[in-house]
């Protein structure tokens, strides 16, 4: 396995714990802010303008068919920052009300919220998204610390139109990132807590096949860290490799499809949290470094996956 420093450049600094970056075509980048409660666009000369107040804690993001953008907003948490303002999350907010997907007219800012329940069970925390092309989406619910409790997680699958909703996947510790394959024939799933990679075949348009016991969700099991290391979200290259932001030990991991763990490209900070392809020809990384509130561009080896939108 071959591991290297990220030879990064700053696009922005100052954002208040940044994460689920899209690349767009015109060379800006969204991102949330999770402590902010904001949907930001960085133009490429770094400069930050806010789109839309969201509340909350807005964690994962993707355009959707309709070129809005769709957010993960996991309700919030508490905070601690540092001297040096090295910012972390340190439980549900106590204001927390639910978690939520929302929709953001990109044009004005409009915000309105698709669903905060399924079955009648609230979101606890939505935390990163993936569209599969034909009008829905994946999404994990990472669920919430709060005193001595932690939520069980789950994956959700939804319409974009807000028709429908319906759990696709039980239980998860801590379901963080999520992608899909090239082809979509196969779901990924990240876990924080356990350093975890699940794969997923995908049967139908929210339809998942389950391997039996003892998988304790269902998953295939693809690869886990380096020592201590917790996963956060995920991209997909090209070629079918997934990267999967990693914490405490901060960095990129890269494993193939089949489990070997080929690359862990190490961050100058331990909440190195998302990832995303743009530029020519997708080989640029939009990184979020979210402790110090920076995002980061890195030239990329190969290139990424081509989103549904």
């Amino acid at each position: 396995m071959k591991e290297t420093l990220l030879n990064l450049r700053t696009v922005t600094d100052g954002l208040l714990f940044p994460e689920g970056p899209i690349a767009l075509d015109d060379g800006a980048v969204l991102v949330v802010e999770i402590m902010g409660g904001r949907l930001i666009r960085v133009e490429p000369n770094g400069r930050k303008l806010a789109v839309a107040d969201l509340g909350g804690g807005p964690n994962g993001a993707a355009i959707g068919p309709d070129g809005q953008c769709y957010v993960c907003n996991n309700g919030g948490f508490n905070w601690s920052t540092a001297a040096d303002g090295y910012m972390r999350p340190v439980g549900r907010a106590d204001d927390y009300v639910t978690g939520s997907i929302q929709r953001v007219d990109l044009s004005t800012g409009r915000v309105e919220t698709l669903f905060t329940a399924c079955d009648g069970e609230p979101l606890k925390g939505p935390n990163d998204i993936v569209f599969d092309g034909l009008g829905g989406f994946y999404f994990t619910d990472h669920g919430k610390t709060h005193g001595r409790l932690m939520d069980r997680g789950a994956v959700y699958y939804a319409a974009a139109d807000g028709s429908f909703i319906r759990e696709v996947g039980f239980p998860f510790l801590t379901p963080n990132g999520i992608g899909l394959s090239p082809d979509g024939r196969e779901l990924y799933v990240s876990e924080t807590e356990t350093g975890r990679l699940w794969a997923f075949p995908v049967l139908g348009p929210g339809e998942l096949g389950k391997a039996a016991w003892p998988s304790p969700n269902g998953g295939r099991f693809v690869g886990g860290p380096l020592g201590y290391q917790r996963f956060d979200s995920m991209a997909v290259e090209a070629n079918g490799n997934i990267c999967v932001a990693t914490l405490v030990r901060g960095g990129v991991s890269v494993f193939s499809p089949e489990g070997e763990h080929l690359e862990f490209h190490e961050a100058p900070e331990g909440y190195c949290t998302n990832i995303a392809f743009g530029g020519p020809e997708r080989r640029t990384a939009f990184i979020t470094l979210s402790g110090y509130g920076r995002l980061v561009a890195v030239d990329w080896e190969r290139e990424g996956l081509k989103l549904r939108y």
